[in-house]
């Protein structure tokens, strides 16, 4: 077991964060044209507040087509720096490491927000057409039917990312993550079930990471080298044949290598209809497995809810850093009662002292 605890400060390259509590990237699907507004600030900032070490942002689109939804926050065009640069201020204000993820959706792109039925949306209702993909394969049976990428194409989407990563230095973000997990468009590559072309972007593993890698080699271009980089990935499909373990373990040997700090382990979200064993923690055994035999840091999400379990896991080795999603849309505060609960020190503000005792 080691000495460093939930509650341990962590140092990657440049920056420190006060714990090894961070908040997962979460939607919101309450944007205008890609603009962060009063709802991004107060969300973002409350959490800041609650005394979370590293916040990132939902996915934030590097296209205006890589969207999930008309609703997604947006970073492709020079505008969205100052709205941006304001939720940055917010949370560094509150002690906590502004971070942001980096998104290009693929063919999961155009749909309605969730609590609008998550369906494809029609041009006439904000959506968009093409989307796009590795093949011409949709996601379901009710879901559009992606374009596939010519290289052209894919080479647009290489420098959108580097262009995200290049405006999100300006906003002041100090951790970027690129997004290549739960079914969008770099998972779309990674995945056998997705992408099946027969050039140099599909067919072998070598092959089907080609696109995650170049877009890693172009953020980490533009991003300084005082800055930590992550990348999020899903683990495995949980499907036959598809995207798995030890897939995602040589991949992010391959991403360490190439200048990435900590690799954020979630899985699923690239077929629908697939059994997942959800339970406590139910995917913390592959970043622990990541960590230990791809070399690399990583990041632990997925129903961890208890104080003494998420400072276990750190201290077992199993992750240096724990994300919390729903539980902190449920209780903001959450790392202020956590440190309560394993007797910490907690960051709380002063207008709240009143309330710590």
């Amino acid at each position: 077991m080691s000495e460093h605890g939930l509650f341990s400060p962590l140092r990657m390259r440049g920056v420190e964060m006060r714990n090894r509590i961070g908040v997962s990237p979460m939607c919101q699907y309450s944007s205008t044209d890609g603009f962060a507004n009063d709802w991004h600030y107060l969300h973002l900032g409350s959490r800041a507040v609650g005394g979370a070490g590293l916040i990132i942002t939902e996915a934030t689109a590097v296209t205006a087509d890589g969207r999930i939804s008309p609703g997604d926050l947006g970073i492709w065009t020079d505008e969205h720096v100052e709205g941006l640069s304001r939720c940055v201020r917010l949370m560094a204000q509150h002690g906590a490491v502004p971070g942001i993820q980096l998104a290009h959706a693929g063919r999961k792109a155009s749909t309605a927000a969730p609590w609008d039925g998550g369906q494809a949306v029609d041009v006439e209702q904000s959506g968009w057409r093409p989307v796009w993909g590795p093949s011409a394969i949709p996601f379901g049976s009710r879901s559009l039917v992606p374009e596939a990428l010519d290289e052209d194409g894919i080479h647009g989407v290489v420098r959108a990312f580097a262009e995200g990563a290049r405006r999100a230095l300006e906003a002041g973000f100090k951790v970027a993550e690129i997004h290549a997990a739960h079914g969008y468009l770099l998972h779309q590559f990674l995945s056998p079930l997705s992408n099946q072309r027969t050039d140099a972007y599909g067919g072998s593993f070598e092959n089907r990471i080609r696109l995650t890698l170049e877009v890693v080699d172009a953020v980490r271009g533009v991003w300084p080298d005082e800055l930590p980089l992550f990348v999020r990935i899903s683990a495995t499909d949980w499907a036959d044949e598809g995207w798995e373990l030890e897939q995602s373990v040589e991949l992010a040997r391959l991403m360490a290598a190439r200048g990435v700090d900590l690799v954020d382990c979630s899985t699923g979200g690239l077929v629908p209809g697939v059994k997942i064993p959800v339970g406590p923690g139910y995917q913390v055994r592959f970043a622990a497995e990541v960590r230990r035999r791809g070399g690399v840091a990583t990041a632990a999400v997925g129903l961890i809810t208890d104080p003494r379990q998420a400072d276990e896991l750190v201290r077992r080795g199993d992750a240096d850093v724990v994300l919390l999603a729903r539980e902190m849309l449920r209780d903001p505060y959450w790392p202020l009662h956590a440190a309560r609960a394993l007797g910490q020190p907690a960051p709380w503000p002063v207008q709240y002292l009143r309330a710590a005792d």
